[in-house]
């Protein structure tokens, strides 16, 4: 598996749910940061934040690491990727460290090119009936949380999360504004249980104000939704609680078959934590005991738990509705 920057939440896994379960594979259009990248950054010349070398994809066909998620060929169009790692919701975020990743914004810029051209091909009725039907999946705001963190900034955490909330609503209603009426919205995991938080508290555990961060995000993206809702009605969302799904692993692992959660399975040192997933790294040998692949992101056992919970879970992890009920929602 192949991914470069936090969380346990894939959006790329759901149509290969839609598959299993064998309900219709919907058109997806997704936004966001590595958790989403298939590869994107690939092509982006002088960046970093690259997913194409070994051991990532060690368990793909032929061991090829690709992207976060293998290319499937289809006969007829199910959506568009457009996220790419190291990203954020700010223009600024990952391009110091990662240098040249396609922030949000510029992301829907992208979009809005596609929709021009589907303006072009079908009209404004047309293109209004296309894009009332997909899945607009959005998943970040992790790095900008990271940059925030880490930087020592002295703006308290009160005044820097509703900075980032209001780049994100303004990137949803520019999307609502563009057609788009359904919504899953990945929200920010426990970032300061992954393995490269952890060699950061003398005692192994959690960095506890990131995780602070991420509760303070989904509890206020929950309000801000709900409210978008309430101005677009015939908008549809589901709202990811990756916190309350990452944590209930984490505490129970057990549970769901997983025998270690805070060391990663690729890497070096302390918690196996201290460098990326490379040749030279320490390479588990039963990958699907452990809940994170390298320094950051989960295995592949990880991601598709988190990929049915997202689908069919209770509100308790994704609400009002889950992604299956998005998917069969009529717009109003």
């Amino acid at each position: 598996m192949a991914k470069r920057l936090v969380v346990i939440a894939p959006c790329l896994a759901m149509a290969a749910v839609f598959r299993a379960v064998n309900a219709e594979v919907p058109v997806i259009f997704i936004f966001g940061d590595s958790t989403a990248d298939v590869g994107t950054n690939n092509f982006l010349p002088g960046c970093k934040a690259r997913i194409d070398f070994p051991f990532n994809g060690i368990d793909f066909p032929n061991g090829k690491a690709t992207g976060s998620a293998s290319a499937v060929k289809r006969r007829s169009f199910r959506g568009l990727n457009f996220a790419s790692g190291g990203s954020g919701l700010l223009d600024i975020t990952g391009q110091t460290m990662q240098k040249n990743v396609v922030p949000l914004g510029e992301q829907i810029h992208q979009f809005h090119i596609v929709h021009g051209n589907l303006m072009d091909t079908m009209g404004p009725s047309g293109t209004e009936n296309v894009l009332s039907k997909p899945l607009f999946f959005i998943s970040t705001a992790n790095n900008d949380i990271f940059g925030y963190y880490h930087s020592g900034s002295t703006i308290p955490k009160e005044e820097s999360l509703p900075i980032f909330l209001t780049y994100c609503v303004v990137i949803i209603q520019t999307l609502l504004n563009l057609g788009a009426r359904k919504f899953g919205i990945i929200s920010v995991p426990p970032i300061g249980c992954c393995p490269s938080q952890r060699i950061y508290n003398a005692t192994g555990g959690c960095l506890e104000e990131l995780d602070e961060h991420a509760r303070a995000f989904h509890a206020t993206m929950g309000v801000l939704m709900e409210k978008l809702s309430c101005e677009y009605s015939d908008m549809k969302y589901s709202l990811g609680n990756t916190y309350e799904m990452t944590i209930n692993v984490v505490e129970n692992p057990a549970l769901f078959n997983f025998k270690e959660v805070a060391s990663a399975c690729c890497g070096s040192e302390k918690l196996n934590a201290e460098s990326f997933c490379e040749p030279k790294a320490n390479l588990c040998s039963k990958r699907s005991e452990y809940l994170f692949w390298y320094l950051f992101h989960p295995t592949q056992t990880a991601s598709k738990l988190a990929a049915l919970t997202l689908y069919s879970g209770e509100q308790r992890f994704v609400s009002p509705i889950n992604f299956a009920q998005l998917a069969a929602a009529a717009a109003a």
